[in-house]
């Protein structure tokens, strides 16, 4: 009797693991969907896109080690220090999973199960742009040096409007180290642009352009206002309510910096606006914090030989600016490790805002928080970036190592983090 229910379970068994069993249709397909085809579809920065089951059969053995090794998906934030609207690590089970199928032989599953596939957005992440700027002329970087150019895209906007989103396409991805977009509704970036020959002008520093003294806004983002790009950005929408001001009549001041090494080539970068439908209700402005000096002066030193060397600095709140934090865009070079964020709240109390502990140059951009964090006057940020300057250290530009400091260069480094907040007493 006993042996009879023994041969009685043993179908239900087999068909109950069957049933278990990891497919490309059910599960990795959606995996996949979710966490990795905004960068692997045809045309974007991976270098295979993953929207079917034979490219994803022909990439297994590469997802699976990827992905044991940390490498993929490439969301730097540790966990538990702050939460982000559109994750896209990995849970524990998604990497089960993805194991599993790969374990297994990569089954491909019933073509029912198949989840309807993404819309294609052709080149632009967020589908089509209301606004698309482009340099009017292809430029050509110099070779084997770094380059600042300024390139003044007029928007034509009559009216004050809001962005929602920007995605930028660098025309060559091999020497844009990143883009920043500054305004300029004075016309002096149209002047050094007609001063200097060929398209744009050169910009180290900054865009030459001035700030309006008067404008609180204005003061705290130094003409920073649309953020920027860097390798691996990727684009995404405010929350709802919030928004970027372009100015009517304003000039979109797109600043990149150019490190063309082993080649150059023509380079005609885009920048993509997304406007909000209506007036919202809170505006969206950026601001740097940045390691200083008794004086005030940006100050960074990174001794040669040191694997571990670490640069703390705070910036306290100032009376009546009580504001809310939106996004934060960290930032460092190629010696940078690890960088760290928190904010002190006025009663001692720490709050986790961002910490990457295996930075990559070639992965960041900004991180928008999946509710706005408030920081009162006198609550103090905490920035704190760690670097490795030894001859250990692959990523390591100098050769024979040396001391580096704060500079524009790419064999020099930064430690930043770009804040978009709202300002609470601004409303629209």
């Amino acid at each position: 009797m006993v042996h009879s229910i023994h041969r009685w379970m043993i179908p239900i068994l087999a068909a109950g693991c069957l049933a278990a069993q990891v497919t490309y249709t059910k599960e990795v397909s959606r995996i996949l969907q979710t966490k990795c085809q905004q960068c692997h579809r045809p045309n974007d920065i991976a270098p295979f896109s993953l929207d079917t089951f034979e490219k994803a059969s022909d990439y297994k053995d590469d997802i699976k080690r990827v992905i044991e090794e940390r490498k993929m998906p490439p969301w730097k934030p540790v966990a538990g220090h702050g939460e982000f609207a559109g994750d896209f690590s990995l849970t524990q089970e998604e990497k089960d999973q993805l194991s599993s199928w790969v374990n297994n032989g990569a089954p491909k599953g019933e073509d029912s199960d198949m989840p309807e596939p993404l819309p294609n957005r052709g080149e632009w992440v967020l589908g089509e742009p209301d606004l698309v700027l482009q340099i009017a002329e292809s430029y050509t970087p110099p070779l084997g040096k770094d380059m600042y150019r300024c390139f003044v895209l007029p928007t034509d906007s009559v009216d004050e409007r809001f962005v929602t989103a920007v995605d930028i396409l660098p025309g060559e991805r091999r020497f844009v180290h990143h883009v920043i977009l500054y305004l300029d509704t004075s016309g002096k970036a149209e002047e050094l642009d007609a001063n200097e020959e060929g398209p744009g002008y050169t910009c180290f520093g900054g865009p030459g352009t001035p700030i309006d003294a008067s404008s609180i806004v204005s003061l705290l983002n130094g003409g920073l206002a649309l953020g920027g790009w860097a390798p691996g950005t990727r684009p995404a929408y405010l929350p709802a309510g919030v928004g970027a001001p372009l100015p009517a009549k304003a000039r979109v001041v797109m600043q990149v910096h150019y490190y063309a090494r082993g080649g150059t080539a023509a380079d005609q970068t885009r920048v993509g606006l997304y406007f909000t439908k209506g007036r919202p209700e809170r505006r969206l402005i950026y601001f740097p914090i940045v390691p200083l000096d008794s004086r005030g002066r940006v100050a960074l030193e990174i001794p040669a030989g040191v694997d571990k060397h670490a640069v703390t600095t705070e910036f306290m709140v100032p009376p009546l600016l009580d504001n809310h934090v939106v996004n934060v865009f960290p930032h460092m070079h190629l010696l940078g490790r690890q960088i760290k964020l928190d904010l002190i709240g006025r009663d001692g109390r720490e709050q986790p805002m961002i910490y990457i502990d295996n930075w990559d140059f070639n992965w960041q951009g900004p991180y928008t928080y999946t509710k706005s964090i408030a920081a009162q006057a006198f609550s103090r940020f905490r920035l704190s970036c760690t670097y490795d300057n030894t001859e250990s250290n692959p990523r390591n530009p100098n050769n024979p190592v040396k001391t580096v400091r704060w500079g524009e260069g790419t064999e020099d480094e930064m430690c930043v983090a770009f804040l978009g907040v709202t300002l609470d007493f601004l409303r629209n």
